[in-house]
Order: structure tokens, then sequence, then C-alpha cells
């Protein structure tokens, strides 16, 4: 008897679950979609009323949802951070929001081991679309000066593998 009440149980709540996941993909209102303060959006014509939903088919929930985002990433920034980095062990990397984590290393030459977050976040190969943060083995934030000097060689970089493709 017992066996037969899990498998109820087990069937209620994998309906009920399948019927949740029917619902809004929006989950609630967000504030963007809160309508204005005074009456102006209230008209007596529906075509004109706005609307917050977007006509949908069950073909939707396999596609990619509409708050997603495709970023893009400068190769050659890419390139020239892994390039320019090399000497750090890498613990993760993510191609398509540009992130490029590594571990503690000690630079050539250097007496202090480092740990760099590199965020590429334009498609452009410009100063703006890169942020390095670097840390100390303290956990101490690095001079900004220093920071800053990754930046440029990793931009110098990048400008070098870019000049030698278009010699080819």
């Amino acid at each position: 008897m017992t066996l037969q009440n899990a498998f109820r149980t087990t069937l209620v709540l994998a309906l009920g679950l399948g019927l949740a996941a029917c619902g809004n993909r929006g989950g609630g209102v967000r504030i963007a979609d809160a309508p204005p303060a005074d009456d102006s959006y209230i008209t007596n014509n529906r075509e004109s009323a706005p609307t917050n939903y977007e006509k949908s088919s069950i073909w939707d929930v396999f596609g990619p949802s509409k708050a997603e985002q495709t970023v893009q990433v400068n190769r050659y920034l890419w390139a020239a951070s892994l390039d320019v980095l090399s000497f750090l062990p890498i613990q993760s990397v993510d191609p398509f929001t540009g992130v490029i984590v590594t571990g503690y290393g000690t630079p050539p030459g250097g007496g202090r081991s480092y740990r760099a977050t590199v965020h590429i976040k334009d498609p452009a190969l410009e100063a703006r679309a890169l942020k390095v943060s670097l840390q100390t083995s303290g956990g101490a934030p690095v001079n900004a000066a220093t920071a800053r000097a990754v930046e440029d060689a990793i931009l110098s970089r990048a400008r070098q593998l870019r000049i030698g493709d278009d010699k080819l």
C-alpha cells in the first residue's frame, strides 16, 4: 500500500511541476513593465493599448529565451590576454561571457605571486572593452598602475596580432 501511495505522490508532483513549467517565463512584474504614475497610459482604443506579452507557442520552450544575450568577444583581446598572462595557471575561461580567471603565479623575474581576472566586454579592439583585475597572494588588490600596465601589454599584443592577420 505504501508503494502505491508513493507512486501517486510522485505522479501528482510530476504533473504539478509540468503545469508550473507551462506558466509565464517572465516571473512576475518587472519595474520596467509598471505603468506610469499618471493616467496617460489609459486609452479606449484597444490597438494602441500597451501590451507586455508576446505571442508564443510551445516550440518557444525549446529555443533560447529572450532574456539571453549573445556577447561577442574580440578574438585578438582574448588571444592576447592568454598570451600575456601565460605565466599564470588558468582556473576557468568562458568565451561566451569573455571572462578569464587565473590562479596564483609569479611573473618572470618577479618575487610576488599574483592572480588575474580578465573581462572582455565588447567585440571592439578598444581599451574600454578590456578590464583586468589583479590580486596579490594575500588577497589585496594590486596598485592601479600595475593593472593598467598589464592592460596596456594586452592591448599592445592584441594590436600586434591584428596587424599580423592583415599581412596574410
